[in-house]
């Protein structure tokens, strides 16, 4: 047992694409894939979509694996597997919502034990199972899931009952969220997505989007950036002028995005050092000699 400093390593992603149907789930993951490898070989689509993967072939020659029911969860971690074995870089588990409300999965297993509280002992721990192949993996995963709308009857100011649209939920257990690195939600028919989760930092709070293979490729720079990135931040915070913070810059164009925040920050510190030292620097604006 040994203590640390942090530092974020090179990781594998683990991201969620969830919407309605035809809201464009499936090719926005392809897309996605392709950005990250660059080759639609090192693509694999686990279908339970009823072979709708194939609709998108015309984009590339990626692997489709076609999964029929029972959707229990050990047939989803074969095919992960089976994908692992093959060498594939990025994994599509389209769609995860039949492992735990299709045919042989979860909700099915429970009520054939007898739909019990207790038969979710029996249960619970093979969902858990296939989770932990999805976090476990050495592939890139990026997981499909069906939303459904969700209503609540209320009564009005008159006490008549009223029929609320809340919102739309994930069609499978509770909590999947919490798991991945990225979950976006496609919110309509024209694919733009929001992101409901994201620990690295790209897209949260940001305005909707598509996803394209940029999307791709910008999060796969994430992933790869590891204890490197962390180097970029330390040497950022270390520069105490603006032509050598510039030099970084132009070192660290293909991070850019991901240390503006950073950049701002050491150039505003250094700005405001320089007017404390030489206020004479500074016109009467208080603007920098230095700045554009």
């Amino acid at each position: 047992m040994k203590l640390r400093p942090s530092e974020r390593r090179q990781v594998k992603l683990r991201l969620g694409i969830s919407g309605a149907s035809g809201f464009g789930k499936t090719k926005s993951a392809l897309l996605l894939a392709y950005g990250m490898t660059n080759d639609w070989n090192k693509i694999a689509v686990i279908d339970t979509e009823n072979s709708s993967a194939s609709l998108y072939s015309d984009l590339g020659s990626y692997n489709v694996l076609d999964l029929s029911p029972p959707y229990s969860p050990e047939r989803y971690i074969e095919a992960i597997t089976l994908c692992e074995k093959a060498k594939i870089s990025v994994v599509i588990i389209d769609s995860i919502t039949h492992e735990w409300n299709g045919s042989g999965g979860c909700l099915d297993i429970h009520e054939k034990l007898g739909g019990r509280f207790q038969d979710w002992a029996q249960v619970t721990p093979r969902h858990q199972a296939f989770i932990d192949k999805i976090l476990q993996s050495d592939c890139h995963i990026i997981t499909t899931t069906r939303r459904k709308i969700e209503y609540d009857i209320d009564r009005d100011a008159s006490g008549k009952l009223k029929v609320q649209k809340l919102g739309t939920k994930e069609i499978t257990k509770e909590g999947f969220e919490y798991e991945l690195t990225v979950n976006f939600e496609l919110i309509n028919e024209n694919h733009l997505v929001r992101a409901s989760k994201d620990r690295t930092g790209l897209f949260m709070n940001k305005p909707e989007f598509i996803i394209t293979s940029a999307i791709g490729k910008m999060i796969l720079e994430w992933c790869n950036s590891g204890t490197n990135l962390q180097d970029a931040r330390n040497k950022i915070k270390e520069c105490d002028n603006l032509d050598d913070l510039k030099i970084l810059y132009n070192n660290y164009a293909q991070w850019r995005e991901l240390l503006e925040y950073n950049f701002k920050q050491q150039k505003d510190a250094i700005i405001s050092q320089e007017y404390t030292l030489n206020p004479q620097n500074f016109n009467n604006n208080g603007k920098s000699q230095y700045q554009s």
